[in-house]
């Protein structure tokens, strides 16, 4: 069993082509690594084109990966068969010359390009997405560009199906203590890697662009390219001519937009490490109350925290979000307000009609003692939205620094064509909440990193 570093085997498997990792590899190996090692169990990779993301993600990787320990299973699958079997084969290969170097060879029975094993008990296996995989059980699946086309990007129909078939289907698959790899090339804003990022899933996520943005993993400039040996400025801004600005910012940026551009411009937001002095909070909840079922992903239910600073800037504390059933949403909004305290304020839906009303009275009193705010939703939700995206495009509106501020900034920069909406609604609320009441502070709150 190979006992080296995923870097090491890289630079000697590349070597054997005159190739050296450039320095995106050397990151991306590195998050690999991680995997490799149980420190990260979802890795999510998104990159352009030609940036060599499958050689080292769904070639070398799994090859690593089978020889560190024996009896490992690989579940690789690609948006065809025919893709996935061309991995399996260049997995094959990988094994085939560097064997002797990892200290494990192929088993003499083992002849299919997609289905092999190892020797020591490790196995490999190469499906299609929706392929058959009953039966399989997988340490490792690697999800490597799973949507072929323009046209199955912009399908509704078919990003559930894939949705639903990684979810119901595939990750059913993996063992406990089991790792995900997806790697992509982004297509649309709802495809897959945007689903898995809005569902907060706990995913890692590596994405470099091909030209470089503020704040870049590997420390480039803005506009500095991915891989200069490979594609310069002038061919990258060429392809940009030819594609077009919505398809450059998705396949080469990995930013896609919708159709129609997006309500908030989430490049306005800042994180901030603390909130500093805040006089005015409001807790507003969007409620749902169902639980989630084979092929149905009901709505989330959400509770948004947003304080005002002295100097009136707005500042998301913190976002509580779950699914779950009626009993459970009323536990969770008693016990968030308990966190809270008596000085936030609480902001809830009413649903038209006696339901409606007769919910509203039972939270009311198990809220006693905390100031309760509700009102129905009288417009449509890109109307009560609306307020607060001209904070966001006043630079007015922040995210206290934690976990939760990858989902929420992926469903604004979706919304209003994202999949989910729940946090935008409970960010509406919120903002036009806290308009409604004034912004009078009662008593004055420090808020530090992580308020609950």
């Amino acid at each position: 069993m190979v006992t080296a570093g995923f870097l090491e085997y890289a630079r000697y498997a590349m070597a054997l082509r005159g190739q050296v990792p450039a320095a995106h590899h050397e990151l991306l190996i590195a998050r690999l690594q991680d995997v490799a090692d149980g420190a990260c169990d979802r890795l999510m990779v998104q990159m352009p084109p030609g940036s060599a993301k499958s050689t080292y993600g769904s070639v070398l990787f799994p090859a690593y990966f089978m020889a560190q320990k024996r009896r490992r299973q690989v579940i690789a699958t690609a948006h065809t068969a025919s893709l996935a079997n061309y991995f399996g084969q260049r997995v094959r290969q990988a094994m085939g010359e560097t064997g002797e170097w990892l200290g494990v060879g192929l088993a003499k029975e083992a002849k299919a390009a997609s289905r092999f094993h190892l020797e020591g008990g490790a196995e490999y296996f190469a499906t299609g997405v929706r392929g058959p995989i009953t039966g399989r059980r997988a340490d490792l699946i690697i999800i490597d560009d799973p949507v072929k086309s323009w046209a199955e990007a912009e399908s509704q129909t078919a990003r559930d199906a894939l949705f639903d078939w990684y979810r119901g289907e595939l990750s059913a698959r993996l063992k406990p203590g089991g790792r995900v790899v997806l790697i992509m090339t982004r297509w649309h804003e709802d495809d897959l890697a945007g689903r898995m990022m809005a569902m907060d899933g706990g995913w890692s996520c590596l994405r470099l662009p091909a030209l470089a943005e503020a704040d870049d993993p590997l420390g480039r400039t803005a506009g500095e390219v991915l891989w200069p040996q490979w594609q310069g400025r002038e061919e990258i801004e060429r392809r940009r001519l030819e594609v077009g600005e919505r398809a450059f910012a998705a396949l080469y940026q990995q930013a896609p937009r919708p159709p129609e551009a997006a309500l908030f411009r989430t490049e306005r937001v800042r994180i901030l490490p603390e909130a500093g002095e805040v006089r005015q909070v409001i807790r507003a909840w969007d409620l749902a109350a169902s639980l989630p079922a084979p092929g149905r992903s009901p709505d989330y239910t959400v509770g948004l925290k947003l304080g005002e600073t002295t100097e009136k800037l707005l500042v998301v504390l913190d976002v509580v979000r779950f699914q779950g059933s009626p009993a459970q949403v009323e536990v969770k909004i008693q016990e968030t307000a308990r966190l809270d305290g008596t000085n936030v304020t609480i902001a809830l839906p009413q649903d038209p009609g006696q339901a409606g009303a007769a919910q509203i009275a039972m939270l009311t009193r198990s809220l006693a003692g905390y100031r309760l705010v509700t009102s129905p939703e009288r417009n449509a939700k890109v109307v009560r939205a609306m307020p607060a995206a001209t904070q966001v495009d006043a630079g007015n509106l922040a995210l206290l620094a934690g976990p939760w501020n990858d989902a929420l900034l992926a469903e604004m920069k979706a919304f209003p064509h994202g999949y989910k909406d729940d946090q935008i609604d409970a960010l509406s609320r919120a903002v036009n909440t806290l308009a409604t009441v004034g912004s009078t502070p009662a008593r004055r709150l420090n808020v530090n990193l992580f308020s609950r």
